[in-house]
C-alpha cells in the first residue's frame, strides 16, 4: 500500500518504498509526454525495487473542463499533503485571461526556489561550439520580483489613483497612458533563496556561487539583492564560503561567492560558460537566463525544473517548455523536459541511483541518434521517432 512522504527529525525526506505522488498531466502536449516519461519513471523505479503510486490532480485546461477551475484547491491540497510531485505544462494566455497557473502554485505553496540545471548531453544538437562547457545550476527566486503580480492596468481608476499618489508622495511624474507594475525585492527572500544556493554548492562541491543582477541601475532592488548576499556569506558562511572581494578571486579551499550585472552574464554564460558554476538571480534575470543557457545545450524541449521549498520539503518539477496544442495528441514532441525533471524529482528524494539510470539511458538513447523531430532535423543520419517511441528507447537501456 502506498505511503506518504514523511520529515525525520532533522527536517529529511523519508521516503517509503511504495509512495504516493500526485501528478498533473499538463495542456497540450501533456498528453503526450506525461504516458512516456510515466513509463520511463516506471522502468526506472521497478529496477531498483521501488514503486510510484501516481496519483493525478488537475490544474490548466483539464481542470476547467472537469471542474469549472483552472487551479482547484484540492490539487494544491494535495501537493501540500504528498510534499512533492510533478507536473507537464499549463496554459497561460498573453494579454489577457487568467494569470499563469505556474507562477500561482509556487506562490501559494511559497515553493521560493526555481531550481533550473543546465548541461548539454553528448550527441545533442547545439548552435554554440562547446556546449559541453556549460554545466550550470540557477536558483530563480519564484515569489517577488515582477513576477509577485502586482500590477494596474492603464487607463483604470486603480492606476490614477497610484499615479497621484506616487507623484505626491515622491514627486515621480509618470505618464497618464501608463499600466504601472511594483517590484518588491525583500531581504528575506533575497537571503532564503541565496542561503539555498550556497548549501547546495557546498553540498555538490561546486567551485562558485554568482548573484546575478542589475544593482547598477535598480539599486534598492536588485543591488540590494547583492549587498544581502554577501552580507548573509559573511554573517553565516565564512568558514566555507568567501567573497570576491574579500580573497581577490583567490578563495583557497573556501567556496567562492562573486557577482555579475546581468546583462553582462547573458554574453558570459555563452562566451565564457565554464566560469559559472551556481547562479542566484531575482525572477525575471533568471527567466531569462535559464532559456538562454536552455538554448545552448539543445533547447528547452529538454530543460527541466523543479519549485522547491527547502524548510517545509515541498517541491513541485516540471516541464518547462508550453504547452504546444497544435501538437497536441500526435505523439510527436520531445518528453525529455519532464523526464529530466522527473530525474531532478528522484534526486530530490534521494533515489540517486534511479536518477542516474534515467541521465544514463536518455543520453545513450540521443547518442544512438534515436530522437525525436527536433533533433533528427539537425542531426545528420538521426533515426527520427516519436514521443512514445523516445520513451521506450529510454526505457529499453534502462
Amino acid at each position: 500500500m502506498a505511503e506518504k512522504l514523511t520529515l525525520d527529525d532533522q527536517g529529511k525526506l523519508v521516503v517509503p518504498v511504495d509512495v504516493a505522488l500526485p501528478y498533473i498531466e499538463g495542456d497540450g502536449t501533456g498528453v503526450d509526454i506525461w504516458p512516456a516519461a510515466q513509463h520511463v519513471f516506471d522502468t526506472a523505479l521497478a529496477k531498483h525495487g521501488q514503486r510510484v503510486s501516481w496519483m493525478e490532480v488537475l490544474a490548466g485546461e483539464k481542470a476547467y473542463r472537469e471542474t469549472g477551475e483552472w487551479l482547484p484547491e484540492a490539487t494544491i491540497e494535495a501537493f501540500r499533503e504528498y510534499r512533492v510531485g510533478i507536473k507537464g505544462p499549463l496554459t497561460t494566455p498573453v494579454g489577457g485571461g487568467i494569470r499563469s497557473l505556474n507562477v500561482a502554485i509556487r506562490q501559494i505553496m511559497d515553493l521560493y526556489v526555481c531550481l533550473r540545471p543546465v548541461r548539454w548531453f553528448k550527441g545533442v544538437p547545439s548552435p554554440v561550439r562547446h556546449p559541453e562547457l556549460v554545466d550550470m545550476v540557477i536558483f530563480r527566486e519564484n515569489t517577488e520580483d515582477v513576477y509577485a503580480g502586482l500590477e494596474v492596468a492603464e487607463g483604470t481608476p486603480e492606476v490614477a489613483k497610484l499615479r497621484e499618489f506616487l507623484h505626491d508622495s515622491f514627486g515621480w511624474d509618470i505618464r497618464e497612458d501608463s499600466g504601472i507594475g511594483i517590484k518588491p525585492i525583500s531581504k528575506t527572500g533575497s537571503q532564503r533563496l541565496i542561503r539555498a544556493a550556497i548549501n547546495y554548492a557546498l553540498e555538490h562541491d561546486r567551485r562558485s556561487v554568482t548573484l546575478v543582477h542589475k544593482g547598477n541601475i535598480q539599486k534598492f532592488t536588485e543591488g540590494a539583492f547583492r549587498a544581502w548576499g554577501y552580507e548573509l556569506v559573511k554573517e553565516e558562511f565564512a568558514d566555507r564560503a568567501v567573497s570576491w572581494d574579500d580573497c581577490g578571486g583567490n578563495p583557497g579551499d573556501r567556496l567562492l561567492v562573486k557577482d555579475a550585472i546581468a546583462d553582462n552574464a547573458l554574453q558570459q554564460v555563452l562566451t565564457r560558460a565554464d566560469e559559472f558554476d551556481v547562479i542566484a538571480t531575482m525572477n525575471l534575470n533568471g527567466d531569462y537566463l535559464s532559456d538562454a543557457l536552455a538554448a545552448q545545450v539543445g533547447g528547452i524541449g529538454i530543460a527541466p525544473g523543479g519549485n522547491i521549498n527547502y524548510v517545509t520539503g515541498h517541491g513541485v518539477f516540471e516541464a518547462t517548455h508550453g504547452t504546444a496544442p497544435k501538437y497536441a495528441g500526435q505523439d510527436k514532441v520531445n518528453p525529455g523536459s519532464v523526464i529530466l525533471s522527473g530525474v531532478m524529482m528522484f534526486e530530490y528524494l534521494g533515489l540517486q541511483d534511479v536518477a542516474d539510470d534515467i541521465t544514463r539511458a536518455l543520453e545513450e538513447t540521443i547518442s544512438a541518434k534515436i530522437v525525436t523531430y527536433d533533433f533528427a532535423r539537425l542531426m545528420e543520419g538521426a533515426t527520427e521517432v516519436s514521443c512514445s517511441e523516445f520513451g521506450h528507447a529510454i526505457a529499453e537501456r534502462i
